[in-house]
């Protein structure tokens, strides 16, 4: 398998600037009104959110802002609807 941070010439490629904003710059540029949904198993979702333990084979659904937080968990896309539109936040449809 190829792996980019095996490659020197990749690793010498420019960093794109939008990797190196601070948390304040991100939000200033609206980072923190964004949102995506992924669909998870409960082990890869055990990794991401290490305080909570899900069922292993179980397909639950992750909201995370644009910044890589976690923001909500569901087992059901509707609750995760429901919860969004409660939500002031935009949802991204590809990331």
């Amino acid at each position: 398998m190829f792996e980019k941070r095996n490659d020197p010439a990749a690793s010498a490629a420019p960093v794109h600037p939008l990797k190196l904003l601070t948390r304040a710059e991100f939000a200033a540029l609206g980072g923190d009104a964004v949102a995506f949904i992924r669909a998870l198993d409960g082990a890869s979702l055990s990794q991401l959110v290490h305080d909570s333990r899900f069922e292993d084979e179980v397909e639950y659904h992750l909201v995370m802002s644009a910044d890589g937080t976690p923001l909500m968990v569901a087992d059901t896309q509707e609750a995760v609807f429901d919860w969004l539109s409660e939500q002031t936040l935009g949802l991204a449809t590809l990331h």
